[in-house]
């Protein structure tokens, strides 16, 4: 199994792959990628680099990836040589937020009102017709809160044009919400759909800081945001895993945005399922059987960012959380370098 990109994400499916035999392969332009530390095998390559793309895709039966923002073009180049799982055309639509929103909404999912901004009159016309107080973000490769700026009033909308930096932006209404609920799911070749429970999510600074499985649901919205992932998953023919990110309103659910890979608010599948979101989607490109899904513990897990990591020792010591290190070499701000899952009995 091929992965394209080495982070944490693919450092995980490398010792998920490994648990079923599997040797993985990670493609990436860094020299020591978390992946590599963990992967059969580690090569290191630029996006644009058609050949060294062939080569590795060559050598693997099939090719996945760990973060949505490959290029198109790069999918492309692996697909000729290996059959690669998700699909070009499913990664496409969550890499522009514009035409992620025209996607979900032609399913008949709520999303937040939008619009396209190319420039400042298109900015104007669409606070007109949206209303302020509104978020502007790049189309494109935002993460973490990275490339958004909140427009407050009308005064606010020079500033928030000059941050996107001659970007391709839309704009979005902002959504008044109980809460933040995702759903992880998986889709085999065969069609089939299995969700994890949906959880409950905190972000602070535009960064997750803690999932909380089970979310607090009822039973009708639990069914009805798994519905909304299912249909996702299927109107893209989708294989692998993903991750949907829904708000939680007074009437329903509105579609935030999709993640065709693992994803972090999956992360406690680790700790409390006896299949886990990253041996679901080794199983699922891999051709092999899903597992359930189901979850044995409830559970809390809380990212640690930055110098939180350095804590390492205290946390191992505490019989109570289960610790996960990334194998990052620099500590930043804001950058996750690890996570710790809490169980408990499920309720």
């Amino acid at each position: 199994m091929g992965v394209l990109g080495g982070g944490q994400l693919g450092r995980m499916l490398a010792v998920a792959a490994a648990r079923l035999g599997i040797r993985t392969a990670v493609y990436a332009p860094e020299a020591d990628p978390p992946a590599g530390q963990v992967a059969a095998r580690h090569v290191r390559g630029g996006w644009d680099d058609a050949e060294a793309l062939r080569r590795f895709a060559e050598g693997c039966d099939v090719v996945t990836l760990e973060w949505e923002n490959v290029p198109l073009a790069a999918l492309g180049t692996c697909a000729a040589a290996a059959t690669v799982r998700p699909a070009a055309r499913a990664v496409a639509a969550a890499q522009d937020r514009l035409e992620e929103k025209r996607f979900l909404a032609g399913l008949g999912l709520e999303v937040a009102p939008f619009a396209a901004v190319d420039d400042a009159a298109s900015l104007e016309a669409a606070l007109a017709r949206i209303g302020a107080p509104a978020i502007l973000k790049t189309r494109r490769l935002g993460y973490d809160g990275k490339g958004q700026a909140r427009i407050g009033a009308a005064e606010d909308a020079a500033a928030a044009l000059a941050a996107m930096a001659g970007a391709e932006a839309i704009l979005e209404g902002l959504v008044r919400f109980r809460s933040e609920v995702s759903v992880v799911a998986a889709r085999g070749a065969d069609g089939r759909v299995v969700c994890f429970d949906p959880a409950e999510n905190l972000h602070e600074g535009g960064i997750l800081r803690r999932s909380t499985a089970p979310a607090a649901l009822s039973p009708t919205r639990e069914t009805q945001a798994r519905a909304a992932a299912e249909a996702i998953l299927s109107a893209l023919d989708f294989v692998g895993v993903m991750g949907v990110e829904l708000f939680e309103t007074e009437t329903g659910f509105v579609v935030n945005e999709i993640a065709p890979r693992v994803h972090n608010t999956g992360h406690w599948t680790l700790d409390a399922c006896l299949i886990d979101q990253f041996e679901q989607h080794v199983r699922a490109v891999c051709g092999w059987p899903l597992g359930d899904g189901a979850r044995h513990s409830d559970a809390v897990m809380t990212n640690l960012i930055g110098e939180e990591a350095a804590e390492w020792s205290e946390l191992a010591a505490d019989p109570a959380l289960a610790l996960h290190l990334y194998g990052k070499a620099e500590v930043r701000p804001g950058r996750k370098m690890g996570h710790v899952t809490r169980l408990s009995p499920r309720r």
